[in-house]
């Protein structure tokens, strides 16, 4: 009997037809190692001292394992294009799809409007103290994040058979940085420039159990997040139901082993006391490779191949964030304007356009005057909060989702949803109360949750009169 999950699954596969299927297993894996493994969370974790493996493997059991377990479940029963806003709509229903949507796509824009400042730095590191100007340069800065957007909307523009290459020549660049990194102790202790080296010492947390649960917080759902992303493109890969989900499987232990052993690499050079917390990464290569003549030349192209990284990431935020406005146009919650397709590359050009656009707007914005960069910096901080909320949803839909969906997940799942469901809430509340030093933790917090609930009132709002557009036209 055909059910109405099976109708309008049929229904989306009927629009995702015109689309090229260009992911394979190979592009996925690589997708999802260059999507969720960053730089700085290194030496976020290091800064824990000798303590940080207990966090890495809390993190890991509690919302790491628990969220490549739900997106595996809920890909192979929802293969579609769209991800995590099909599985919202089927699971509860078009608000909550929409309302996830927004907060993933709002998430996205403002790492893509970022994107141009940390490619500028990175860029300043690289060349040497000759270009310290450039991060501090506003011109600097908005010529090179116009350059940015508009190279990735045209590689948008292209498809995914350009954009499978940007995205695995970053994630191969940060593989050969992070091998770099794990190898340079072995180096140094082969060499007798470290007297020890214990890359799995485990040793138990010795801070306040309110700055550990934060600092957890932020290891899960900041570091060990973003394996939902790829699933947007369902509709663009080849026999997707299984190359996701084996993504996902063969994927998830290699990160966690590049941020374990990473960590341990930058806690044995530099200690826990003056970490660069913006870049540990070329801050250990450049410490590890001191004693050779070449180190500065070696640590340059390290930063170069973190900033390829970044620009391939902020090129999957680009893919991820012109889907989702493709996907609510097929369901008339936007214009259809939106999901019109390119004639000869079938991607959704009004939205990549659109995209690029908004991320222009605000990435030269936030140079302009040190208000609008305080509010740039607000919307920052609230994105936690948004990815909070898309996490919240994705590990609601196995525990209380349609009873289709829900009576399929085994009890382990359920479980393991939970435990996803409170480290999500768990990281909300230290991104709107921080215990970081601030004039004032209740004024923080109040900003950051009126910009949070500002936010999603405009997307209610654009739902509601998208109902009602679509209400009058039937």
């Amino acid at each position: 009997m055909t059910t109405d999950l099976d109708r309008a699954e049929q229904t989306v596969e009927g629009r995702s037809v015109a689309l090229k299927k260009e992911l394979g297993l190979n592009d996925l894996v690589l997708t999802q190692i260059l999507f969720v493994v960053g730089s700085s969370w290194v030496g976020a974790a290091a800064k824990l001292g000798p303590s940080h493996l207990f966090f890495w493997l809390l993190a890991i059991l509690l919302f790491y394992i628990p969220q490549a377990a739900v997106v595996i479940y809920l890909n192979r029963l929802m293969p579609l294009e769209g991800g995590l806003y099909q599985w919202a709509k089927l699971g509860f229903n078009e608000f909550a799809g929409f309302i996830v949507a927004w907060n993933l796509w709002l998430l996205s824009i403002t790492v893509i409007a970022l994107g141009g400042m940390f490619v500028t730095t990175n860029l300043s590191y690289a060349i040497g103290e000759t270009a310290a100007w450039m991060p501090n340069n506003k011109w600097c800065v908005s010529l090179i994040s116009c350059a940015l957007v508009v190279s990735l909307c045209w590689t948008g523009v292209r498809g995914l058979s350009l954009g499978k290459w940007v995205h695995n020549v970053g994630a191969f660049a940060m593989l050969l940085v992070y091998g770099a990194l794990i190898a340079l102790p072995f180096v140094s202790l082969a060499r007798g420039e470290l007297k020890q080296y214990h890359p799995l010492q485990i040793a138990a947390p010795t801070m306040s159990i309110f700055y550990c649960f934060n600092i957890f917080s932020k290891l899960a759902v900041g570091a060990l997040s973003g394996f939902e992303y790829v699933a947007i493109l369902a509709g663009e890969t080849r026999a997707p139901a299984r190359n996701i989900s084996l993504s996902v499987m063969i994927a998830s232990p290699v990160i966690a082993l590049m941020f374990i052993l990473g960590t341990s690499s930058v806690l044995s050079f530099i200690g826990n006391d003056q970490i660069d917390l913006i870049g540990p990464v070329p801050q250990t290569l450049r410490l590890g490779l001191r004693s050779f003549p070449i180190a500065g030349a070696i640590a340059s192209v390290g930063i170069l191949l973190m900033t390829v990284r970044s620009i391939s990431s902020t090129s999957v935020h680009l893919t991820g964030s012109s889907r989702l406005p493709m996907v609510a146009g097929w369901d008339q919650l936007l214009p259809v304007w939106f999901s019109r397709l390119h004639p000869r590359y079938k991607t959704p050009i009004n939205s990549i356009i659109f995209v690029g656009v908004i991320t222009l707007v605000i990435a030269v914005a936030s140079q302009i005057g040190a208000g609008i960069q305080e509010a740039f910096q607000l919307v920052d901080n609230a994105a936690n909060v948004f990815y909070g909320i898309v996490y919240l949803m994705l590990f609601a839909i196995p525990i209380a989702g349609a009873a289709t969906i829900r009576s399929a997940a085994p009890v382990w799942l359920r479980i393991a949803a939970l435990c996803g469901f409170g480290v999500s809430l768990l990281a909300i509340f230290f991104t709107v109360y921080p215990i970081i030093d601030v004039p004032s933790r209740l004024i923080f917090a109040a900003k950051i949750i009126a910009v949070t609930v500002i936010a999603n009132a405009v997307g209610v709002t654009i739902f509601a009169l998208a109902k009602r557009r679509r209400a009058a036209v039937s």
